[in-house]
């Protein structure tokens, strides 16, 4: 199975105060959000990670990698630091990738695009960074754990659920 996710922002305390996250600390964070993964992904399935993962050492990104069920692809995001492209755990690093699911475009990066790579003939963009914040506009989603239960959905999900307005 395929999934895909975002901003996760382990071992990163800011995400409790600026996206009000309902945890009480970041060991209480990191470990619902991990749960959470491994609720939903299994140890074949493959996960596409939208970029914001994890501060820390490289050593503690990859014990954090260990712990996620799935091969981990990774779409670089504005936070995630050199110790986090550095571990070892990924099965790609990029800024940018195109997928074609079911014979779907998906343009894929952790910035939602305004346009992008044939929008014209129906791709759909994923991306993160937003946090849920920004208005929804046609066949581009928000895969970032704030907009979709704080846990990795599949494509399908992610396209049949209702779309949320923007958070003010």
């Amino acid at each position: 199975m395929l999934w895909f996710t975002s901003d996760n922002h382990f071992a990163d305390p800011r995400v409790l105060r600026i996206d009000r996250r309902p945890f009480a600390n970041m060991p209480k964070h990191d470990a619902a959000l991990i749960a959470n993964w491994n609720a939903v992904v299994a140890p074949d399935d493959e996960v596409w990670h939208l970029g914001d993962f994890a501060r820390g050492t490289t050593e503690e990104v990859e014990a954090l990698l260990a712990q996620l069920n799935g091969t981990k692809h990774l779409i670089i995001g504005n936070n995630d630091p050199q110790t986090t492209l550095e571990a070892k755990g990924w099965a790609s690093i990029q800024h940018y990738v195109e997928l074609t699911i079911d014979g779907q475009l998906f343009v894929i990066c952790h910035y939602p695009f305004r346009t992008w790579n044939k929008m014209g003939k129906k791709s759909i963009n994923l991306h993160g960074h937003s946090h849920g914040k920004l208005t929804p506009i046609p066949r581009q989603f928000d895969v970032g754990v704030d907009a979709q239960d704080l846990r990795p959905q599949s494509i399908e999900h992610i396209i049949a659920r209702p779309r949320r307005k923007a958070k003010t």
